[in-house]
């Protein structure tokens, strides 16, 4: 297998410039399996005209450790479209190079950090073989799960005055934040959220609410009064669980708390670490607003609205608002599979021990839902409420919605079973055997995904018994077995009877 790696990546891992444990990880499973690493011509040139010399002289005392490609594919036509489209300068036309040696099928696949070669990568059809660390990570992860030597990862909140300020976790903080110490030792009775493996911190959030007499002079332009949420301090140093949409999830469901109408964040952006959650944040609706300064340096600031608006075909940029007016469906998830997939709806009779986030779908706020239901005219925007089907006991007092979530994308006309299980692989609940078991069990019918967001889990559930009595299914019978459309009233009952914050709701 010939894994063919982008310079910055080559960089952080050889330069020694910034501390980057996940390229240590990444290293680790490409050598545990064998494959080989790969680095193009056009990234030796990158690097020897490097303004470091000391990276450049480091670089060439490494270069033993790689394959240099010997020849470079034919610019393809395709490609040839692709970099006239795109690339302003030498580097972006140097990246559209690397991404036509994955094309021409030189090599197996392109791991970068670059969100324009992603971009271009989906242009001519070949995203599920470029990757970002994390989800090379994830990719192998979930083709391997005994090489996997995790130990068990739970989120949970703990006062700063418990966590160790001398973890090397911190590390990268103390560099950046002249008074970094003395802060953490202030907040020592304020509350973070905390992911551990093991005994070692691997994730760490803080959120601070701001009111109206907060003062914005150190950001430039400078904020107008109003209740925001600040994301203080977030990090997350182990790939390949999806910890960070996890994090994610938890700062929406705070700001949607507080009733706040912006949250923001500010980084420096010189660590890949921080690199990879800005491009987070950008997918779920952040954007550049200015400059904060203070004795540590200039931060970039990025804000994200949180006043009620919708946008249907790119729903996360508006997450976790809901619209009325697409269209809403309830579907039916077998009780095996539904806390697997949405943990925040785990339901009184269930033990949360039994379902910690040890899994990528378990922590991500896009996820998957394999289907063979009749009704599979469904589109982005839409609303799904999860109808999680009986257990032990009546279905009529068992069977409950639990969760709502949004539809992102729909493929239904999947060519073959290695595209299905790719699609699928990152944020289901089943394994590789069980994707292949799940495509050839009715050839005749083939099952089709959904890529949804991962809303909100209801605070109060309603049982089949009251879906009835309110008006939402007619009888017994008419249950859900797959997708099942429902009314806009129908919604407006739902949300109302399940006590659902009215506030994500958007006419």
């Amino acid at each position: 297998m010939k894994i063919l790696l982008d310079t910055n990546i080559i960089i952080h891992r050889e330069a020694g410039i910034v501390i980057a444990e996940e390229i240590g990880l990444l290293y680790r499973w490409i050598d545990n399996l064998n494959y080989n690493k790969y680095i193009h011509p056009v990234t030796v040139q990158e690097i020897e005209r490097y303004s470091d010399h000391e990276v450049v002289r480091i670089f060439k005392i490494k270069m033993k450790n790689y394959n240099v490609l010997q020849t470079m594919a034919p610019l393809h036509p395709a490609l040839e479209k692709i970099s006239i489209e795109f690339d302003d300068n030498d580097n972006d036309y140097n990246d559209t190079l690397l991404l036509n040696e994955v094309f021409s099928n030189r090599v197996d696949f392109l791991i970068t950090e670059d969100r324009k070669i992603h971009k271009k990568a989906e242009r001519v059809s070949i995203a599920q073989r470029v990757f970002t660390i994390d989800s090379f990570l994830e990719k192998v992860s979930a083709e391997n799960p005994d090489l996997i030597d995790y130990k068990i990862l739970s989120v949970r909140k703990e006062y700063f005055g418990n966590i160790d300020l001398n973890d090397p976790f911190f590390d990268s903080f103390k560099e950046d934040y002249v008074e970094f110490g003395k802060w953490f030792n202030n907040k020592s009775d304020d509350i973070a959220y905390i992911c551990k493996s093991g005994n070692k911190l691997i994730a760490f959030l803080y959120l601070k609410f701001e009111g109206l007499d907060e003062n914005y002079s150190d950001i430039k332009p400078i904020f107008s009064r109003g209740k925001r949420l600040k994301i203080g301090t977030f990090k997350v140093s182990l790939n390949g669980f999806k910890i960070g949409e996890r994090f994610l999830k938890i700062i929406f469901d705070n700001a949607l708390n507080l009733q706040v109408e912006e949250i923001y964040i500010t980084a420096f952006e010189k660590r890949i670490e921080q690199e990879r959650l800005i491009a987070l944040l950008k997918e779920f609706g952040f954007s550049y607003r200015g400059i904060k300064y203070s004795a540590s340096g200039e931060e970039n600031v990025y804000v994200r609205s949180f006043n009620p608006e919708v946008n249907i075909s790119e729903p996360a940029l508006t997450y976790p608002s809901i619209s009325l007016q697409s269209d809403c469906y309830l579907v039916a998830i077998y009780p095996s599979y539904h806390t697997e997939l949405l943990p925040d709806s785990i339901l009184r009779t269930e033990s949360p021990d039994d379902f910690v986030e040890n899994q990528p779908y378990r922590n991500a706020i896009r996820k998957v839902f394999i289907s063979r239901s009749i009704e599979r005219n469904l589109s982005p925007g839409d609303t799904i409420i999860f109808y999680r089907t009986k257990d032990r006991g009546p279905a009529i007092y068992t069977s409950v919605i639990s969760t709502v979530g949004i539809i992102e994308k729909v493929y239904t006309d999947i060519e073959d079973e290695d595209l299905f299980i790719e699609l699928c692989r990152k944020r289901s609940v089943f394994t590789d055997s069980e994707l292949r078991k799940h495509w050839n069990y009715k050839p005749f019918n083939r099952p089709f995904i959904v890529h949804f967001l991962y809303v909100y889990s209801f605070p109060k559930r309603i049982n089949l018994e009251k879906l009835i009595d309110i008006g939402v299914i007619e009888d017994i019978g008419s249950a859900p077995r797959g997708f099942k459309r429902i009314s806009r009233n129908d919604l407006e009952i739902i949300v109302k009877e399940t006590q659902t914050s009215e506030s994500i709701i958007i006419d």
